[in-house]
This record gives C-alpha cells, sequence and structure tokens, in this order.
C-alpha cells in the first residue's frame, strides 16, 4: 500500500530533524546526561517539528541502547513505539479528546507503572485546545508527577495554554525551517524516491510552503504525479498559482495604472482554473518585496523572498514608485485577501482591488472621513460669532465659579485682598482629576496640565485649556466637580475656574483653524471675505 511521502520520510532521529538544532542538542544533552524534564512543551507553527521531536524524544529516553542521545531504531521498544503499539507512550490528540473526562481517565492510568519502558509518557498534541476544566484537571498530576511519568505538550497556539500549566513545563520555541534547508531536504528525498527534482523546483515548493516540511513534502508528493520532471513551472501549475511572467505582468500593470491590462491578465488566469486566493497572496510577497528594496536597498538581497532571477526586474518596478504608494498598494492587498476568504464571488473582490491598485492609490486606498474635522469646525464657528457679537471683557483673563443654592459655600475670606503669597498649592490637586475622569471624563480631559491653589475656603482652579471656563459654567459640570473635590478634600470649597488664555488669542487661533479648512477645500459655514 502507498504510503504519503511526509509519513514514509517523517525524521526518527534528531540528527533527521532540520533548522531545529538549538532544540535537538539540547534535548540530546539531556538525554545522554540522565537529567530529562518530567514536563516539555513544545510550540511553533505547523510542519515545524513539534510532534516528531516529541516522538524521538520518548523513545529516546526508554531505548535501552541509546546512541548519542539518539533512539538505535532497532530494540523492540524502538520498533513498536513507532508501530504506535508500545503502551507506555501514548498520544492524545486534545482536538477530539479536550474534555474533563478524557483528562480524568489518563490521571487514573497515570498511577499505574510502566509495563515495559523506564518512562511512561504521555504525549498530548494541539494542548491547546483543552478546556478549562480539563487543564485543571491535569494541573495537579503535572505538578507532583510519579518519578516514572514524563508529558510532551504540543501546540501552535501558546498564548492559549495557562501560564499555570506552561510554567510547570520545559518550553522550546520551534522556528519556521528556513527555505535553503527545506530545499536541500527536498532534493535529498526526491533523490531517494528516483523524482526528478530541479533546483528551481525545490526552491519554489519551499517558497511555497512558508516555513513547513510538511506541507513541503506533501507537495513534492502532489507535483510527482504531474510531471516526470518538476520544475518551477510545474510546482507552480500543481499549486494553481501564477507563473512568474502572469505575476509580473500585473504588477507592471499596477505600477503603470493600466487597469485594462491587469483585468485581462486575470481573465486568463480566471480561465485557466488559477487559484485567485494564492494569485493574492504572491502578489503580496512581491509587493513586500518592492517595499523592502524602497526601504533597505542595500540589504534588501538577505531581506526578501525571491527567486535569484528575479531581483532585477523587482528592483525596476521599485524604481517606478514612492514607497508610500507600495505600502498603500501592500495594505489594499492585505484587506483584498481577507474579504476573499469571506466572498462568495472572489473574483470580483480581486478585480476590484485592482481597479482600485491601478488608480489613484492615495485616494482610494485610505478613504477620510472628514465629519468629525467637520463638527469641530462647526462649533469653533459658532464660539468666533458668539466671540464677536460679545462686548470685549475688561480683563484678559476669564473668570468663573460654581453656580449659587442653599447647600454652596460662602467665601470666607476677602478674594479681592488676597495676595498670591496667600493662595497654597492644592496637594492633593491630582488624585481629584484622577477622580473626576470617572466622573465626567469629557470636561476632565479640558483639566490637563491644570493646577489648583486653595486659600480658605476658596480653591482656584487655573486650566491652560480654555474650553474648560465654558463648559464650567453649565451647572451640572460644576456640581461634579465640586462634588468630586468634597469626596477627595473632605469638604466644600467655593470654587474660582479660569483660563491663562487671552480671549483674543483663542479667538484668533479658532479662526486660523477654519482659515486652514477652507485652504484644504473642507467645507465650511464661515465666509471667506468676512472680516470679523
Amino acid at each position: 500500500m502507498y504510503k504519503a511521502l511526509y509519513r514514509k520520510w517523517r525524521p526518527l532521529t534528531f540528527d533527521d530533524v532540520i533548522s531545529q538544532q538549538h532544540i535537538t542538542e539540547t534535548l540530546k544533552n539531556q538525554i545522554k546526561s540522565g537529567k530529562t524534564a518530567h514536563a516539555y512543551l513544545f510550540t511553533g507553527s505547523r510542519g515545524t517539528g513539534k510532534t516528531t521531536c516529541a516522538r524521538i524524544l520518548a523513545k529516546a529516553v526508554n531505548c535501552p541502547n541509546m546512541k548519542d542521545g539518539n533512539p538505535c531504531l532497532e530494540c523492540d521498544i524502538c520498533r513498536e513505539a513507532e508501530e504506535g503499539s508500545l503502551t507506555d507512550i501514548i498520544e492524545l490528540d486534545a482536538a477530539s479528546n479536550n474534555g474533563v473526562d478524557d483528562v480524568r481517565d489518563l490521571r487514573d492510568a497515570a498511577v499505574y507503572s510502566p509495563e515495559r519502558c523506564q518512562y511512561k509518557i504521555y504525549i498530548i498534541d494541539e494542548v491547546h485546545m483543552l478546556s478549562n476544566a480539563a487543564f485543571n484537571a491535569l494541573l495537579k498530576i503535572m505538578e507532583e508527577p510519579p518519578p516514572y511519568l514524563k508529558f510532551i505538550l504540543a501546540t501552535t497556539e501558546i498564548h492559549k495554554v495557562p501560564a499555570t500549566i506552561a510554567s510547570r513545563c520545559q518550553r522550546y520555541d520551534f522556528r519556521r525551517i528556513r527555505q535553503e534547508d527545506m530545499a536541500e531536504r527536498l532534493t535529498y528525498i526526491a533523490q531517494q524516491e528516483s523524482l526528478s527534482l530541479t533546483p528551481d523546483g525545490a526552491a519554489m515548493i519551499a517558497k511555497l510552503a512558508d516555513g513547513g516540511m510538511r506541507d513541503a513534502v506533501s507537495l513534492l508528493d502532489q507535483c510527482s504525479v504531474c510531471a516526470e520532471e518538476i520544475s518551477a513551472e510545474t510546482v507552480s501549475a500543481t499549486a494553481g498559482i501564477a507563473g512568474r511572467g502572469y505575476l509580473y505582468d500585473i504588477l507592471e500593470a499596477i505600477t503603470d495604472s493600466d487597469a485594462p491590462k491587469a483585468l485581462d491578465v486575470t481573465a486568463r488566469l480566471y480561465d485557466m482554473s488559477k487559484d485567485l486566493m494564492r494569485l493574492c497572496e504572491e502578489l503580496i510577497l512581491q509587493m513586500r518585496n518592492i517595499m523592502l528594496i524602497k526601504a533597505s536597498p542595500d540589504t534588501a538581497g538577505s531581506l526578501i523572498s525571491c527567486m535569484p532571477d528575479e531581483l532585477e526586474r523587482l528592483r525596476a518596478l521599485a524604481e517606478k514608485c514612492p514607497l508610500e504608494d507600495v505600502m498603500s498598494r501592500l495594505e489594499l492587498l492585505q484587506e483584498c485577501r481577507e474579504r476573499m476568504s469571506r466572498a462568495m464571488n472572489k473574483r470580483v473582490e480581486f478585480e476590484m482591488a485592482l481597479i482600485r491598485l491601478c488608480g489613484n492609490v492615495r485616494t482610494s486606498v485610505q478613504t477620510v472621513d472628514n465629519s468629525e474635522i467637520f463638527d469641530k469646525i462647526k462649533q469653533l464657528e459658532g464660539m468666533i460669532g458668539r466671540a464677536a457679537a460679545a462686548p470685549a471683557p475688561a480683563e484678559k483673563v476669564v473668570t468663573a465659579s460654581s453656580p449659587g443654592g442653599s447647600d454652596q459655600p460662602v467665601p470666607n475670606i476677602d478674594i479681592r485682598a488676597l495676595k498670591p503669597s496667600d493662595i497654597k498649592p492644592c496637594e492633593k490637586w491630582e488624585e481629584v482629576l484622577e477622580e473626576f475622569r470617572k466622573v465626567n471624563p469629557a470636561v476632565a480631559s479640558s483639566l490637563e496640565e491644570s493646577q489648583a491653589g486653595i486659600a480658605g475656603n476658596v480653591i482656584f482652579i487655573t486650566a491652560k485649556n480654555p474650553f474648560f471656563v465654558s463648559l464650567f459654567k453649565l451647572k451640572e459640570n460644576a456640581l461634579s466637580l465640586g462634588e468630586t473635590i468634597f469626596r477627595v478634600l473632605g469638604q466644600k470649597f467655593v470654587i474660582k475656574a479660569r483660563s491663562t488664555v487671552n480671549p483674543e488669542k483663542q479667538r484668533s487661533m479658532a479662526e486660523e483653524l477654519v482659515k486652514k479648512a477652507i485652504n484644504s477645500s473642507i467645507e465650511t459655514a464661515v465666509d471667506n471675505n468676512n472680516d470679523q
């Protein structure tokens, strides 16, 4: 019976695992010294060797003929473990056995010593899928396991593993497999399987696998039945992605703002049953390459992911557009890819994105909502009108106090006779502001960088924001501030509020803002010729 290549060529020893030497060497040293931990946590993206290393570790610690930290693969324990018939190495899939009852069964069985091996080992794959109750049931036995018991947990989503579990494990982070290591391994497998794999074909498979060896070997297996020679073109056709020529045709059409050409190429690819989501991903990758060439031209060769003969074409495209446009296009493509995953008609989504990419990028990619700006300008216009109609104040400093009432205190000092030295700083003013933010955040925001001083039962508030005085004149705002001061300071005060901003300067600032808005072609209700 035919066996899939990814299963047939799964590594059997630590030496066969690629791009994870920082982990395999540590595990080998632990095994040789006999200082293995009772619990391990392997984390990383798919296809990087987590479950494979867990199986090798389970065999190695139990192998009676261990060789340099690796299992011998010849004894009965190694053979039965590889066949899955060894009862002392138990693999659980947490995706389908994630309930508390499953973990209780595991815990009940764990009290029995191993039948043939030195250690009983539980390998729990996708451990993040366990329920909270299951994690709680697992916690106690992981905290104080019998000396013969070991756990190896594997997950692709480490953030979902509770800290109480992770803290009891030795954690190892598996990296994405490097493309050059993956291409070398694919070439070796192809030679052993008598497959004709070209260097560019191996590089293309490694590039599409995105750091996952299992995906790479599966794609090699798929390509092996499509052509006698597995080249980059074979891989592109098998994977359903655009050939490189089509890809650069689209990129050049986008750069030249040639929407008809981009749509024509897309139509031909669609008729050839090309996967448009894959095409979008390829465009994202190449747009990223262009971005890196623009941002770091000297080191781009080591940062980008492309075939060697494509670098010059990418540099030529990078010279035609500024970095801002490249980043805007990249953002639009990423949004398109996200929408395509949910859309019923992926072709429409992709074509809409192409039309936007070929148009005015700055306005099409980023639509500015002027509604909030317009509302602010309308408020400023009203303030300017009121300021123009009102008589000029005698002083440049605006003052206000809280509204009176039967429960309002009366000043117990002569405010007009006060000297600056008579007013003492309010030491708890920051506490008052912190409490006021919880009660009335809108008004509290206008008190940023404000100061307060106390003389008798009068508290003087000096705000840098001129709008605070206008807000304070509203009764509900003054009452809420007075109540907050009472809760923090323990007594009622007569509140005097002022702004240090000159009213004429305040008006000029508002007029200047309106002027800038008019010059920016934002609609306002102020007449350009008004000299108020």
